[in-house]
């Protein structure tokens, strides 16, 4: 047994992998990521009514926003939208917000009016959360693409995909 080096020693330096999985506490207090907590909160809490209701026929749509919504949760935490350019980031989630926004108060509507029991309604009502933050998030995010597009592009990106803690006064 002496032969053999311990695991667990200490003065080993940490795999830098497992770092790129931590979670970037300057994002999660950030406007962003507290809309898109929001987003997969009001999602998944509106999945799970769905799922308990008569209403189940709509359970797909708040299931694949809470999936889409978690990744980018993931994604913009983690920097991965830095590390990975073949996307315009801000692109596709104003697109994930808008179509998820119109969806989410279609079927708040239909599981509010058309079915009668209480899971169905609640599902509604948390539908209908899930479409006002998902529209707080596309507001925001139309206001950041069109300030980017006046300025005439000057910059790679607009400002939600830069670094949090990024200092913007530095021109």
């Amino acid at each position: 047994m002496g032969d053999m080096e311990d695991p667990d020693r200490r003065g080993d330096p940490p795999n830098p992998s497992v770092f790129s999985l931590l979670l970037n506490k300057d994002f999660i207090s950030a406007r962003k990521g507290q809309l898109l907590l929001g987003e997969v909160a009001s999602s998944f809490i509106c999945f799970v009514c769905f799922c308990a209701s008569a209403a189940v026929a709509f359970v797909t749509a708040p299931l694949v926003f809470f999936l889409s919504a978690l990744f980018l949760f993931f994604a913009y935490s983690t920097k991965f939208n830095q590390r990975f350019k073949g996307f315009h980031w801000p692109l596709m989630d104003f697109l994930r917000c808008v179509s998820a926004s119109i969806v989410f108060f279609i079927i708040s509507i239909m599981a509010v009016s058309k079915y009668g029991d209480g899971s169905s309604k609640a599902a509604g009502v948390f539908g209908f959360i899930a479409t006002i933050v998902f529209a707080l998030d596309f507001y925001f995010i139309f206001n950041e693409l069109a300030d980017f597009l006046k300025g005439g592009g000057a910059n790679n990106e607009p400002q939600n995909t830069r670094d949090a803690d990024s200092d913007s006064d530095s021109d």
